[in-house]
Order: structure tokens, then sequence, then C-alpha cells
């Protein structure tokens, strides 16, 4: 621009002049196009939780003493039969009953049950010794069988004694002694214990008139002595007594006993 003006001026002074050298023109420079600044998202990384694995099943034998049909067939129940230990005994026996006629082995059916009930709801799997209340045995060798085929993680047979003493009452839990093999060592000793002190926790007192707090080592039951597994018995309480016997026979009661069994083989098995 400066250039162009000056120009101008010597023309008009008359003064012959070269015209100036002009810079020569530079090419455009060529738009280009910037892209606009893109936003890249990262997706925030997929937690993936892994499926908890599979508790391991646990196995519970549940063996109700008796059987209603076992009065009826006095030559089955009556063959002898292995007893472990050398001995033999009884295939089955009738059970006790009340002075009012309510029988054992219709009390050990309905408190199975419940118990069943309650531990199948926490995941266990149950196994019973026989399928009703009208049949007749099993054999005890056959119902010991059945816990040592099942490879169960504890044996529970239910049960209510009669003894005739005055004043006798109470429940005990038998275990084996002495002790046959592994399984009817510390674990027995130690499923008696916990079911023991499940029972007083529950409000049942041990009996005053049998074993010692609670516990009584027996070494003449079959189902003890053939077991493979650990194994005891429980003697909820005295069908004989008048005060212990309305307990045994109410639903209250029943429901009780049943609620100190499973909580006990809960505790036991780890459940």
């Amino acid at each position: 621009m400066v250039v162009t003006v000056v120009g101008l001026l010597l023309a008009g002074c008359g003064s012959e002049a070269p015209a100036a050298t002009r810079a020569p023109l530079l090419d455009p420079i060529p738009s280009v196009d910037i892209p606009a600044a893109t936003t890249t998202t990262t997706p925030a990384p997929t937690t993936t939780t892994s499926p908890a694995p599979p508790r391991e099943e646990v196995v519970v034998v549940l063996n109700p003493g008796h059987n209603g049909g076992n009065a009826a067939s006095p030559d089955v129940i009556n063959a002898q039969v292995p007893a472990g230990g050398g001995q033999v005994k009884a295939c089955d026996t009738t059970g006790t009953q009340t002075n009012a006629g309510y029988p054992e082995h219709a009390f050990t059916w309905d408190v199975t049950q419940r118990v069943r009930a309650v531990l199948a709801a926490k995941g266990v799997t149950v196994v019973l010794t026989r399928e009703n209340d009208t049949g007749v045995g099993p054999c005890v060798d056959e119902r010991t069988a059945i816990g040592n085929r099942a490879n169960a993680a504890a044996v529970v047979s239910i049960h209510a004694d009669g003894s005739e003493a005055a004043g006798a009452n109470g429940f005990h839990v038998a275990y084996p002694a002495p002790a046959l093999n592994e399984a009817q060592g510390e674990p027995s000793a130690r499923l008696a214990s916990v079911l023991r002190d499940g029972m007083v926790a529950a409000g049942f007192s041990p009996a005053n008139y049998i074993g010692r707090d609670g516990l009584d080592g027996r070494d003449d039951l079959a189902g003890l002595n053939l077991s493979e597994r650990p194994a005891v018995f429980v003697e909820c309480g005295n069908m004989r007594d008048a005060a212990e016997a309305a307990v045994l026979s109410s639903e209250d009661g029943k429901q009780r006993y049943a609620n100190a069994i499973a909580a006990s083989i809960l505790t036991y098995v780890g459940r």
C-alpha cells in the first residue's frame, strides 16, 4: 500500500522513474478443514461376579424308632439279627407307650417328620430308615446299613423311654462305648454332646435315672455298634412319667423336641 502511494507521487512530479518492484504475490494458503475435537468415551470396566460355588451336600439319616406294624408281626421282629460286637438281637421291638396308650412308634414318626422339615429347609439332604408308620421294621441291622450306605454326616435315632421306676424322667442321649471304629469315637461322642446341649438349651432336663448329665455310653445297641458313621440315640423323655408323657403327647411338645434335635444337628454339621 505504501509503495503504490509513492509511485503516484513521483509521477505527479514529472520525473521519469522506473516502476517500483513489487514483491511477488504469495500463493494463498489453502484452507484446511480441522476436524472438530472428538471425545472418546472409554466404557467402564465390567465387573464380573463369579457365582458362589455350590455348597457341599450334607446327608443326615433320621431313624424313627420302631414301626406301627411291628406288633402284628412277631415272627418278623423277633428274628435274631447281628447287633455288632459279637452280639445278636431281635430284628426290632414294638416300643413303649404312655399310660394313656400313645405309642412310641407314633411319637418317633411324628417328631422325625418335623425334624426333617427343619433340616430340609436348611438345605440338608435327609434320609429316613422307614417310609411310614404302618409297616414292619426294618430290622435294626438294616436301619444301620442305611446310614452307612448314605455316607451320612450324622445318624440320629429318635426314641422315647419307658422306665417304670418311680419319678424317672428326663431325656438322655446314648452313644457308642466302647467305640468299635473311628466314627464311633470322637465324632459320635461330639454328636452326643451337641445334642445334649441343644436339648438343655431348649428347656429339657437330663434324665435323673440313667446315664450321667444326659449322656449314656452303650455297648448293646445295634444302631450304634454296627454304624460306620457318627451315630447316637436320643431318648426324648420317659413316656411312663405322667408329667413328661403330657409333653411327649402334645403338639407343642413334639415341635419343641423336633426344634431342639434339628438345631443340634445343624450345629454339628455346620449349617
